[in-house]
């Protein structure tokens, strides 16, 4: 392995704040002595080139800067190598780095963390549909919320979590049952009609909703999260507890942790790290520690690991 740092970056995640956050984040290791090799893609193509193009150089670290959609989408290049990554959150949701508690609001100090960090091995969710193979590192979401997703990715304001609130709120006015049939770790696949289901490698989406609380991205299991049928006025009812972490313990909400989950259900879209990942029938599960990830120091074994 080399000794150098790869940056990544994606100039036009968050709206375009990924550029500035490039510039924060390459400044910082460079002030601290580090030689840094720069590369930043115009396209998710392009990026996913650029990560494969970065890895064979051997960085001893790569540095992502962008949203959860930039890094999942070069996760295939990533998940082959023993590299460590370091992610510079400069997309709209951020989720991946609430989860591992990295700084968000300051490039310079995420970047750092090439220098300064302890690797934390974390799981690799992937959906298998008729879009072929797909890596996610946070939830994949199904019904009602992937509508949401869908919708969010289509606005264009406000900015930040306000979007996907707004994209909620449009699709309430649209809602509808899901007839979903579902089967986990390898039971009968049978009908479970709902609003949604969510399944999370860490425990929130857009932007902070915890809509599988309690959700670690380093236990080997995925959370499920099946919502009965609602109404529009129940399902507003439900969002302040969704919002809190609380919902888990609403008697149409029922949550399982398995390995494996197959979904199915007429025109059914996945959303996950804010991108379309998959559609029509799908099985979800894990790629248990398949990815190394620089975190904080604070509460970090001697040997890098939780």
């Amino acid at each position: 392995m080399g000794t150098h740092i790869a940056v990544l970056s994606n100039p036009f995640a968050g709206k375009g704040r990924g550029d500035h956050a490039a510039e924060i984040a390459i400044a910082r290791l460079r002030h601290e002595g580090a030689e840094v090799r720069c590369y930043a893609g115009t396209s998710a193509v392009q990026t996913a080139q650029l990560a494969a193009q970065a890895l064979r150089d051997d960085p001893a670290v790569l540095v992502v800067v962008g949203g959860d959609g930039t890094l999942s989408g070069i996760l295939p290049a990533v998940v082959a190598q023993p590299v460590p990554v370091v992610l510079v959150a400069a997309g709209t949701g951020n989720d991946l780095a609430r989860a591992l508690q990295l700084p968000r609001d300051d490039p310079g100090e995420a970047a750092a963390l090439a220098l300064h960090g302890k690797p934390r091995v974390v799981d690799v969710g992937e959906v298998r549909s008729e879009l072929g193979s797909r890596l996610f590192l946070t939830v994949a979401a199904l019904g009602f919320d992937a509508k949401v997703s869908d919708r969010t990715n289509r606005l264009r304001w406000p900015r930040g979590v306000l979007r996907y609130y707004l994209a909620l709120v449009i699709e309430l006015f649209r809602l509808r049952p899901v007839a979903f049939q579902v089967s986990v770790d390898g039971e009968t696949l049978h009908d479970a009609p709902g609003t949604l289901i969510a399944v999370g490698n860490t425990a929130s989406y857009g932007g902070g909703m915890p809509v599988c609380a309690g959700a670690a991205a380093d236990d080997g299991m995925l959370d499920i999260v099946h919502v009965q049928p609602l109404t529009r006025s129940r399902l507003i009812r439900l969002f302040p507890l969704l919002l809190q972490g609380r919902h888990l313990a609403r008697p149409e909400v029922s949550h399982r942790r398995a390995r494996h989950v197959q979904v199915a259900a007429p025109e059914l879209v996945v959303y996950a790290d804010g991108e379309r990942v998959g559609t029509g029938p799908c099985t979800i599960e894990l790629r248990v520690g398949a990815l190394a990830v620089m975190v904080p120091g604070e509460g970090v074994g001697d040997d890098g690991f939780r």
